[in-house]
């Protein structure tokens, strides 16, 4: 397996320091004093690297979120309906540690449920993470640390909260470290407001993480471990095998279809043994997500919601299904003409952030927490301060009018935000979420504007594809593009070529 230093071809290459090339940034970092001078020490020859700052700030901003979740813990989940919606601090947990039998000891997919929900709807590695805090919760019973049911769930929420902090932990780690000269870019994600505000809602964490260091593993060439990573990411959440899809084009353009083939297959495999055993002796709980996925109606968040409150007609699940998958194709359909028509090929972050935005924006509901999937990819995709907080901004107004919202919809005096606020809000995540992709795709028709490829650097996050030169591309793509503006200190490039290579022939054009 190659070494992290034998699959970078930008080892003498300086560390970005964004103070020095965003403005925002650069305001930003007054409140602890400015940006670093020339001189200063770094932080690599002291115990405070960039890497462990990110982690340290990333487990504040994540502590944070729980005090924000405080009234709700107090007493807000358990008194009533209103309240924890307008303090804004719901979170699934503690109500499914009782809705979905942890509480009595029902094992997932295996024990039928009572009411409409027969068995647990969650992606099998789900299950299994939410049955090990399970398991802690009912040691402390046994040993008598809680008492009645409002306690189990408290800390149930608690158990939960402290392995979600270890997840995000890692996706902090991870992002610092797969763009190797830029690590401060993962301050993007360890500062995003949404990703205090929706981290301990429901279990989505645990998908991130697994992706972020799935996208570790790729950018360091480790064809095998990404695959792996990647499977064990889609039994925890659908989502993270849109990445498997943006490699697609890619790889076909680089002509590196052995490793594509090896990731989807060990992606594949790992899917599949975290699957098979659930699958083969419960069946019926296996396919309850697939199946609840399918059958759910419209709902919160989603465009076809506004939609339908604005017409008054209803779409039909099947016909709304339909519409959602074929939005979907034909998006993957455009970014695969994208990456083969573009002067220079996609970085993989891009086209990673792309496909999952597009899945988002098409489907039948739009949890707030579904954010969380996007932060990871938008840092790596698009380290742009200005850019990635007017998005953010866009996300906590959702965060905020869906509780207001649903205060509106189940105080009795109607207190909240109103069906067409909620519109209003909804409208909000959908323009930020297409202002990020946006700007995406101008970086991706005009390299100069990817602050990523200023100085020369290809496609840091890119693993094989970094540096590797085209083998087919369509149109203009043939020709010589222009080249990224390189900083006075970065070295010159050739588009598509190796720095320790010399010189290649041509990518092979279809017009």
């Amino acid at each position: 397996m190659p070494s992290a230093e034998e699959t970078s071809v930008y080892e003498d290459r300086a560390e970005v320091r964004p103070t020095r090339h965003d403005r925002i940034a650069a305001a930003g970092s007054e409140l602890i004093g400015g940006p670093a001078g020339r001189w200063a020490l770094r932080g690599a020859h002291g115990w405070l690297t960039p890497v462990r700052v990110i982690a340290l700030v990333a487990i504040g901003m994540f502590a944070l979120g729980m005090v924000q979740k405080w009234p709700c813990y107090n007493w807000a989940w358990f008194r009533g309906t209103s309240s924890q919606y307008t303090h804004a601090c719901y979170s699934d947990i503690p109500h499914l540690y009782v809705g979905r039998g942890f509480s009595e000891g029902s094992i997932p997919y295996f024990d039928r449920l009572p009411g409409d929900m027969e068995y647990l709807e969650y992606p099998v590695l789900t299950g299994l993470f939410m049955q090990l805090a399970s398991w802690v919760n009912d040691l402390a019973s046994w040993l008598g640390l809680v008492d009645d049911g409002i306690q189990q769930q408290q800390l149930y929420w608690m158990v939960n909260a402290g392995m979600l902090l270890i997840c995000a932990a890692i996706v902090a780690v991870c992002v610092s470290r797969t763009h190797r000269h830029r690590p401060w870019d993962a301050l993007l994600v360890a500062l995003a407001p949404a990703f205090a505000l929706t981290a301990t809602i429901n279990w989505d964490l645990l998908a991130v993480a697994l992706t972020a260091a799935a996208m570790l593993m790729w950018s360091r060439g480790r064809v095998v471990a990404f695959g792996i990573l990647i499977g064990l990411a889609t039994a925890a959440k659908l989502y993270p095998g849109f990445l498997l899809v943006a490699l697609v084009p890619l790889c076909w353009r680089a002509g590196k279809w052995r490793e594509l083939i090896t990731a989807w297959i060990a992606a594949g495999s790992a899917w599949l043994i975290v699957n098979l055993p659930v699958m083969l002796f419960a069946p019926e709980g296996w396919k309850k997500f697939y199946t609840f996925s399918e059958e759910r109606t419209i709902d919160f968040g989603s465009i076809w919601l506004i939609i339908t409150q604005r017409t008054g007609v209803q779409i039909e699940v099947p016909s709304v299904n339909m519409y959602a998958s074929l939005l979907v194709i034909a998006a993957i359909l455009v970014v695969c003409v994208l990456t083969l028509t573009a002067p220079r090929r996609p970085r993989f972050a891009q086209l990673a952030f792309l496909l999952v935005a597009a899945f988002i924006l098409t489907n039948k509901v739009y949890s707030p927490q579904y954010v969380l999937w996007l932060i990871p990819l938008a840092a790596l995709a698009r380290p742009r301060w200005r850019d990635f907080l007017i998005w953010q901004a866009c996300e906590v107004m959702y965060f905020l009018g869906i509780w207001m919202y649903l205060a509106f919809t189940t105080s009795p005096k109607h207190q909240g935000l109103p069906t067409e606020g909620y519109q209003v809000a909804i409208a909000l995540h959908l323009l930020g979420t297409l202002y990020l992709c946006a700007v995406i795709v101008r970086d991706i028709y005009m390299p100069e504007k990817d602050d990523v490829r200023r100085d020369g650097t290809d496609d840091p996050a890119g693993g094989v594809l970094d540096g590797a030169p085209d083998v087919f591309v369509l149109g203009h793509a043939a020709h010589p593009p222009k080249h990224a503006a390189h900083a006075v200190e970065g070295t010159r490039v050739e588009w598509g070529a190796h720095l320790r290579r010399g010189p290649e022939t041509g990518p092979r054009a279809a017009s």
